[in-house]
């Protein structure tokens, strides 16, 4: 394979992984989801999704964040009802971070969201080629380089 792919592809990342760039789509997918959603929580409230409840650092370490800075997410987020704090099962010293049901809403409209705006830019694609690049695509995120060895 020649070296230009591999450039492509890296040149590519680059701007799907900016901070910016990925700033401007949770603020598009969050809007109007309540004060307390934006583009610095809706990593927590993904991340916990993804995981279940876990401790605020093996959060951090998920979403790349550091753990004062997933705490004072949470805290924001439990205030408003999207996620509490309950005590670990094997430390009583310890606390999880759990979405609340209606965090769970919040994350399925996110995510419905993200699904509809994926979708709407692959419109003008050939069906088959939106399906071979999210194929493709998802056989790269499990077999490239982001794999943990």
């Amino acid at each position: 394979m020649p070296d230009d792919v591999g450039h492509e592809i890296a040149d590519a990342l680059g701007t799907l992984l900016k901070r910016g760039t990925r700033a401007h789509l949770y603020g598009r997918l969050t809007e109007g989801l309540g004060e307390a959603v934006d583009e610095t929580t809706y990593p927590v409230l993904s991340g916990l999704a993804r995981t279940g409840p876990c401790s605020a650092a093996d959060l951090a370490s998920e979403i790349g964040l550091d753990r004062s800075g997933v705490t004072r997410r949470a805290t924001r987020l439990e205030e408003a009802g999207l996620l509490r704090r309950e005590p670990h099962p094997d430390d009583r010293r310890a606390t999880l971070l759990a979405l609340t049901e209606t965090g769970q809403r919040v994350v399925r409209t996110t995510r419905q969201r993200l699904a509809t705006l994926i979708e709407a830019s692959l419109a003008s694609w050939p069906p088959k080629e939106a399906q071979s690049f999210a194929r493709q695509l998802h056989r790269f995120v499990a077999t490239g380089p982001f794999t943990e060895s």
